[in-house]
């Protein structure tokens, strides 16, 4: 089992490596691809992934990621985002009534959710790649949220004592926490170095971008335990099988659904 994690790790950080590298629309397509899988397994959890309500969020991702590859005009982002948040909202609602009673509240709020838990929150991968120094700073996504996964586990299985939420999720620790959050604000630091040796007219210093990913490392936290929750609450153990040792996009992306966002924020404040 560790041996087949380990190597589906590997893979799956090379292929990213290469996503992110290329960037662009390839960074694009890639996370359109990877959204919409996301919400499927999202969907599938409440069966409706072959129901009207999950193929509208699926439109609703395919058109958002659509307007952000293509658009040209991102000063207008913030509106086209609202005006397909609005229109969905519409048409899973115009769904609801005429369909009454095939589909339940529950089913039009969790598809609405689906969007923009899954879809929305991973497209700041690509906002912030496409950032000037963009191919830099969307590195810290993955310091704070696979880099921060890993240095938790580590601190939490050498010093582990004290339960960090004993109900939903047993085996993570108050140490492993700080662990995780001091570890990638140190990865952090270590990669500002090499981002100011490097980068053709740097912005920031080292310290800021260890304050970052140790902030960013904080909701890595809150995005893998959210997920955890929706799991238990649906009594299922994993996603989906996707990814071997791993389980499905989701069990993998939980944290960079909430780091993708707060380290574009952070960048766009500070850095830029």
């Amino acid at each position: 089992m560790f041996v087949t994690r380990l190597l589906s790790g590997i893979v799956l950080v090379a292929l990213f490596v290469g996503i992110l590298y290329l960037g662009g629309p390839v960074t694009g397509v890639a996370m359109g691809i990877i959204s919409l899988i996301g919400v499927f397994e999202l969907m599938r959890v409440y069966k409706l992934e072959k129901r009207l309500p999950g193929i509208l969020s699926y439109l609703a991702t395919l058109v958002f990621y659509g307007f952000l590859i293509l658009g040209k005009d991102m000063a207008v982002l913030p509106e086209i985002i609202v005006s397909i948040g609005v229109l969905f909202m519409l048409l899973l609602l115009g769904v609801y009534v005429t369909g009454f009673p095939t589909y339940k509240d529950k089913d039009i709020a969790v598809s609405y959710f689906s969007f923009f838990y899954v879809s929305m929150m991973l497209s700041y991968v690509y906002r912030l790649r496409i950032l000037p120094h963009g191919g830099y700073f969307v590195v810290l996504i993955f310091l704070c949220s696979w880099g921060n996964d890993t240095l938790a586990y580590c601190t939490g299985r050498l010093f582990g004592k004290h339960k960090m939420s004993p109900v939903l999720s047993p085996k993570k620790s108050v140490e492993g926490l700080i662990g995780g959050i001091i570890g990638a604000g140190l990865l952090g630091a270590i990669f500002g170095l090499i981002y100011m040796k490097n980068a053709s007219d740097p912005v920031g210093n080292v310290p800021l971008f260890a304050v970052i990913t140790a902030v960013g490392a904080i909701p890595a936290v809150i995005g893998d335990l959210a997920a955890s929750a929706i799991k238990r609450n649906n009594e299922i153990k994993d996603y989906g099988k996707l990814i071997p040792g791993h389980g499905g996009i989701l069990d993998r992306f939980d944290s960079m659904l909430f780091t993708a966002p707060i380290i574009y924020y952070a960048v766009r404040l500070w850095m830029l």
